[in-house]
Formats: structure tokens, sequence, C-alpha cells
């Protein structure tokens, strides 16, 4: 008797129960044991019992004969019959010798009529159980960047003017009205297009009119900056923190539609985002060294750790990391050509990975490459482009962005090429797809220009986007290789672990819980042309294409979502601690809550790969010969 009450109240949902009530349920509770092989419930049998497993391993079976699920101990099934006019759905086959304790039918409608925990958790499979939790997490989620919209960081209406005006005009008016920015609108603007044609702030009367002596009668159109990115008021307050740290911006212009209805500042950002991740990355651009760079690019772990405990979102901590990331690169590459000089000819700097995909943690490595003009020319142009680019490896390595062990570096010549090289690449890769090729390239179907001749990474992109699509080869060759990086989940739901090594007795939840994630989005994204390179950005354009099953889109990304969380905060903890932070946890570390739902994540991953082998048609000849890549 002691043991059954022990086991339930080791296992959801009993132990939210209170111990009388679990007491006075024991002795109702049938033990009856099932041998392996043996069917415990048939589709369309009468079912009057709730099953708890003792020890042993369930199967459930869908009513094609399909795998549902396995189960392992202290896991439930029935109820679903219970609450349905007692018939079953899914039938339930022992795959082990197994144990059960069966509960009554009165004693469990009793406790699902008298505590809500208990009947919530009766009436959920695995994919609502963590959708319910991720929405607990959001709606106690007290980071405003995710929840409040643009227009309410605007504190004023718009102040504008036509760029035919003076700068003495335009400066009288700036004072008048207190303001750092004017607008400058076209007097007779089109209706499907924004009015706005120019900024003028403060500091271009500082840099372009007084420094350089220009005389007040100058019009402002000579003067005012013409490459104008704008933001809709409807967007987060997230949005703009982005787009300000992306472009380095002070000023953002707010549009509601096409019409102008205001500009935030800096300072107005930073009433929201208390961590002053965009002052960070302007203090990044007024670095004049290596070594001062590398010494403020130590506040981004602080920065990480502060995002962590304002409970925002993966999303939120991913873009803004990478944000720095892409901001220290772009940084070096201004310092590197002060110290070699203007380049020779143009040139794009790639961003590969997760730095492209907006979704870098603090354990990371560098992912680059250099694309050059066509007019490259080796003995003349790579001296340059190969002291650059070790300029900018050996920057980021002390920025505390190490070397990529495998080498993806744009110090790597293969990886230092023309335009013209870069789309033999990408043609090959799709158009005579090798598995082993892809599964060391497949980092570069996340590319994003983040310096220079940043059109050149477009056109990459855009060749993609045309030919992957129609590649069946190029898909299937990718999707295996996509199935090589497993959930760590066993065959019975009991975290499966490693081995040896000094990471023994832990799963590593980038390889076998983010990772998969994103390479299935990859796939999918690539498959139906769609163009985000994030992988939430990617399952969201997915889910509304037919691709996927209703419902499989919003699963996988509550999955990603809640591993990801569990990730960071690991991460975050081993920062507080003092520990150099890593991706490997162990299991008994992680939080009961963690725990169970870390399972249901996976178990919608899984069956997310299953489909996917479906999907892209994998041959059995396709998913054999190679080891996973564990990059």
């Amino acid at each position: 008797m002691f043991e059954i009450r022990d086991h339930l109240f080791s296992h959801p949902p009993f132990r939210n129960l209170p111990e009388e009530v679990v007491d006075a349920l024991v002795p109702h509770i049938e033990v009856t044991y099932f041998q392996a092989g043996s069917m415990i419930l048939s589709q369309g049998q009468e079912n009057h019992f709730l099953f708890v497993i003792r020890s042993g391993a369930v199967e459930i079976i869908r009513s094609s004969g399909e795998l549902y699920t396995r189960m392992g101990e202290g896991e439930c099934f029935g109820q679903f019959a219970l609450m349905r006019k007692k018939r079953v759905r899914y039938a339930a086959r022992a795959i082990e010798d197994t144990l059960v304790y069966k509960i009554p039918d009165d004693q469990f409608q009793q406790l699902i009529d008298t505590y809500d925990r208990f009947a919530d958790f009766m009436e959920e499979d695995h994919s609502t159980r963590l959708k319910n939790a991720l929405g607990r997490s959001v709606h106690e989620n007290r980071n405003p960047l995710m929840t409040s919209r643009v227009r309410k960081l605007i504190r004023q209406n718009i102040i504008s003017a036509p760029p035919h005006i003076t700068i003495q005009q335009a400066a009288v008016l700036m004072t008048e009205k207190r303001v750092s920015s004017l607008v400058l609108v076209k007097e007779d603007p089109s209706e499907d297009k924004s009015p706005i044609v120019g900024l003028l702030t403060d500091r271009d009367l500082r840099k372009r009119v007084i420094a350089k002596g220009l005389p007040l009668s100058t019009c402002v159109e000579n003067i005012m900056s013409t490459d104008i990115i704008c933001l809709q008021a409807s967007n987060y307050a997230f949005d703009a923190m982005l787009t300000m740290m992306r472009h380095n911006l002070h000023h953002l212009p707010i549009l509601d539609q096409h019409t102008p209805v205001g500009v935030i500042t800096v300072a107005d950002l930073i009433r929201y985002e208390s961590h002053g991740s965009v002052y960070l990355v302007g203090d990044i651009f007024r670095q004049k060294t290596v070594e001062n760079l590398a010494t403020i690019s130590q506040k981004i772990r602080q920065l990480f750790v502060q995002l962590v405990n304002e409970d925002a979102n993966s999303h939120t901590i991913g873009a803004a990391i990478s944000r720095m990331g892409i901001s220290i690169s772009q940084r070096l590459l201004q310092l590197g050509e002060k110290e070699l000089g203007p380049p020779p000819i143009p040139y794009c700097l790639l961003a590969l990975g997760s730095m492209a995909r907006d979704e870098m943690t603090i354990v990371t490595d560098q992912d680059n490459a250099f694309i050059l003009d066509d007019a490259f020319d080796p003995d003349t142009h790579d001296p340059y482009f190969k002291s650059l680019a070790r300029f900018l490896s050996d920057g980021l390595d002390q920025c505390g962005f190490p070397y990529c062990t495998g080498d993806i570096m744009a110090t790597n010549t293969q990886w230092r090429q023309p335009l013209s090289v870069w789309k033999t690449y990408f043609t090959d890769w799709i158009d005579t797809p090798d598995p082993e090729a892809l599964l060391h390239a497949s980092i570069f179907f996340d590319l994003d220009g983040i310096f220079g001749e940043t059109g050149f990474a477009s056109q990459l992109r855009q060749l993609v986007m045309d030919k992957a699509k129609d590649s069946r080869r190029f898909l299937a060759c990718l999707a295996r290789n996509a199935l090589l990086r497993r959930p760590p989940l066993g065959f019975f739901r009991k975290f499966v672990l490693e081995h040896d090594g000094r990471h023994q007795k832990t799963f590593n939840l980038k390889r076998r819980g983010t990772a998969p994630v994103a390479d299935l989005a990859r796939v999918h994204a690539l498959a139906c042309g769609a163009m985000p390179l994030n992988t939430e950005e990617r399952l969201a354009h997915v889910k509304e294409t037919p691709l996927l099953a209703e419902g499989v889109g919003d699963d996988l990304l509550d999955a990603l979502e809640l591993i990801s969380i569990v990730r960071i905060r690991h991460q975050a903890r081993q920062v507080e601690a003092g520990i150099s932070p890593d991706n490997n946890v162990i299991p008994e570390t992680l939080s009961s809550f963690e725990r169970n739902h870390l399972k249901d994540a996976f178990q919608i991953i899984s069956q997310a790969q299953s489909f996917l082998k479906y999907r892209y048609n994998v041959s059995p000849a396709m998913q054999t010969g190679i080891k996973p890549f564990r990059k």
C-alpha cells in the first residue's frame, strides 16, 4: 500500500493532490501484470479504468496502425476513453513485461470533478501540455519589449518640413519644438509610398554643417540623411530595438501605414529595455582598438543573464546576442580596413548559422565567409583579403567568439571566393547533391550579408530560393542529413544520455534539441520558397502552407521555445555560478516541470522527423553510412 502511494506521489498529476486524497484512493487500485507483446486495450472496446504504468513500457497505436507514442514508468493512459463514452480510440500494447495500477472510473471521475489541475492534465496530450506550459510562461513574462507596441514609445507628434527649407530654418524649427530630429517630407506625397524623403538630426547639424563650415542658407536636402529606415507603429518595441541595433540608429521614424506619426530615439527605447543593449551597440562602434573591443564584449554575458532574469523569450535573447556579434564583426572590419587600407575591390562579409538566424547564445563559435567582387585577381587582391580575414578571425576570438573547429571562416581560402565561384558552389550543391558534402555545407543555407556589398549575399539567397524548391534530390539529401541529429528520447520516453567523455550522463540541448528543429525547418522553408532565416519565422511561414498538417507547425514552435528556454536558463545559471557555460545538461539538475515538458517537446520533434523522412522520400540507403555532423 505504501509503495503504491509513494509511486503515485512521485509523478504528475498525483503529486499535486492532497495526501489524504491519495491515501483514500490507494485501496481502490488494482495491480495488473501484462506480458510483453500482449494487448492492454483494443480499439473500440469498453474501458473503465485509468492505467498508471508502475514498471515496463507501453506503446499507444493509432487507428491506422501507426505508432502514436510510447510510455514508460509513471505515465498514464486510458483517460480519453473514460471521458468519451468509455470507448477506446487508440489501442495500447505492452512492449515489455509491464506492471500497471488500474484506477476505477468512479474514483477517476471524482478526481477530475474535484481537482482542476488533475482534470487539465488528463485532458491534454503532450503537445497541449507543452502549449499550456508555454502559455503560462508568456503570461508571466515581465519583459515589455515583447508586449508593448512601438506606438507607445512615441512621446510627441511628428515634426516635419519640406526638404527645400534652409539649415537655419530647420534649426529654428527644431529648437522651437524641442526635438533632436526633423522629418523631411514630400509636399505632394503619393498614396502608395511613404512621404519621408530624409531625416535631419542634431548630429547631422554638428558633423555636416558646423564642422564643415557650411552657410546657414544651404538647403537641407543637401545634408539630410536619405537612406531612411522606418518601422510600423503596430510593431513591437522588440522590433524597434533590433532595427536600431542592426543599423546602429539613434532615431527611427515610425509610420502608420504610409503616414509618419513620430520618431523614437534610443532614450525612448531605454525606458523599455533596462538592459541597455542599444547603448551597448553604440559603445561597440566607438571602440578604437581590438583590445578595447574585447573588453566591452565581456558585457554581452551580463546582457544575456539580465535578459534571462527578465523572462525574455528565446527569440528576444537570440536576436539581441546575435546583433551584438554582428556589431562586433562589423566594427572589427572597420578597424581592419583602417589598419590595412581600403579594400582593393568590393566584398561582403557573410554571417552563417546561428548568427545569420538570430539564434546565438553565449555558447558559440565563429562561422563566416567573404564574397569578393568578380573582378578578383588572386595574385593582386588575395593578400589583402587574407590579412583582413585573419584580422577579423583573431579579433572575434579575442572578443569571445572562438575559432570554428570546422574551419568555416573567411581565413579558409575555400570560403573566400568571388561571387561567381559562390554561385557555382550553390549550383553544384543543389543540382548534383551529395549527402556527405551537404552535411558540411548545410550551414551555408543560413547566410546573411552583414558588411560591405550585402547585395552579393542577396543574390546568393535568391539563387537558392529559385533552385532549391524544384530539386527533389537536393531536398531529400538535406532531409536525410536533418534526421542524423535525433532528440535524446529513448524507446520508453527516458532521456538518452552520453555514455563516456567529460559530458557523460548528460544530453546536449543544442545538438539534440534546437538543432534538429532548425534542420527540419530549413528543409521545409527551402521546399516552399520561404525567405526567412530565423527558425521561428521559417516555421511560422511554413505552417501557413499546405506542407504541414494543421497544428504541427504550432507544436514545433512550442517545442522549440521550451527547449531554447531551458538551454539559455541552464547557461545563465552557469554564468552566475562562475562556470564556463555549455549546452550539456544533467537531467537531475532540471526541475520536474522542465523534465516533463522536455519529453513532450522531444516527442513532437521525433514525430516531425518521421514526417520529414516520408515527405521527402528519404530512402533507407540514404540513411546509412555517414556519421552525424556534430557542429
